[in-house]
């Protein structure tokens, strides 16, 4: 029986703050509690966004016990928790289980390009081996393989492959908490009038904050609101200045920033 989870709202999609090149675990601990205090509905640390490909193995451990540790229960923690290879994406699953999360994201096997049924190998033996729910992270343009719908459907009959949630895991959210929470809870109350206006708000920032690689841009807009740093690990870089502008000027225009 496939779990139905009852997962809602606005995710963030948490950055991964650093500090002289190290983890800056007190930046980290302190935007999960603002974005709590915003109104986002839960957590997804060591994601893309998270720049879980360079973190080590170590920190991607740590920054998950961080976020469940300082969520206390308040909102729910989808832990990423994938890899291009299996054993890996199993190991993270069962850590995320261990420190208490509530279920985990586990992108498509990026660069080994396995075929369909590699895909549901994967995803079948990371099921097998932990006991909450598993959200498929399928991003094309990010792991190069596109997963059927026909293997989304075998996956779908598996114990922990999680269903029924409603709302988004963003990106934007991490600078705009608030404005992402109150438009997918207006949306979920089919109030499209308000999230109409509050989409026209955001939709500058959506599409600066993609102008260059993510999460380098939202890391930038953070940096402006004073919650972290906007240093990004090698190969990603700062965001040249055309960009910040670009990102300022969307902020302004949602009232991020003056």
């Amino acid at each position: 029986m496939t779990v139905r989870t009852s997962f809602r709202g606005s995710f963030t999609a948490l950055v991964t703050p650093f500090a002289n090149g190290t983890l800056d675990e007190k930046a980290f601990r302190g935007l999960v509690d603002w974005q709590i205090a915003e109104g986002t509905d839960g957590l997804v640390p060591v994601g893309t966004t998270g720049e879980s490909p360079t973190l080590s193995h170590e920190e991607h451990g740590r920054v998950v016990e961080w976020c469940v540790a300082q969520a206390k229960g308040r909102v729910p923690v989808i832990a990423g928790a994938g890899s291009n290879s299996t054993m890996e994406a199993i190991a993270f699953s069962q850590h995320a289980q261990e420190c208490g999360a509530d279920a985990v994201l586990v992108v498509t096997p990026y660069y080994n390009k396995p075929t369909q049924e590699g895909l549901y190998q994967h995803y079948k033996a990371i099921n097998d081996a932990v006991g909450i729910p598993i959200i498929i992270y399928n991003i094309p343009a990010r792991s190069v393989i596109d997963m059927s719908v026909d293997t989304m459907k075998r996956l779908f009959e598996l114990r922990n492959m999680a269903h029924g949630g409603h709302g988004c895991i963003s990106v934007t959210s991490n600078a705009a908490p608030r404005l992402c929470a109150k438009f997918q809870d207006a949306c979920l109350k089919g109030d499209y009038g308000t999230a109409l206006k509050l989409q026209d708000k955001l939709m500058p920032l959506h599409t600066a904050l993609f102008l260059e690689t993510s999460p380098a841009p939202v890391k930038y807009a953070l940096s402006v609101l004073g919650k972290c740093a906007d240093t990004v690990r090698l190969p990603m870089v700062r965001i040249a200045e055309k960009t910040k502008a670009a990102v300022r000027e969307a902020m302004v225009h949602a009232g991020l920033t003056n």
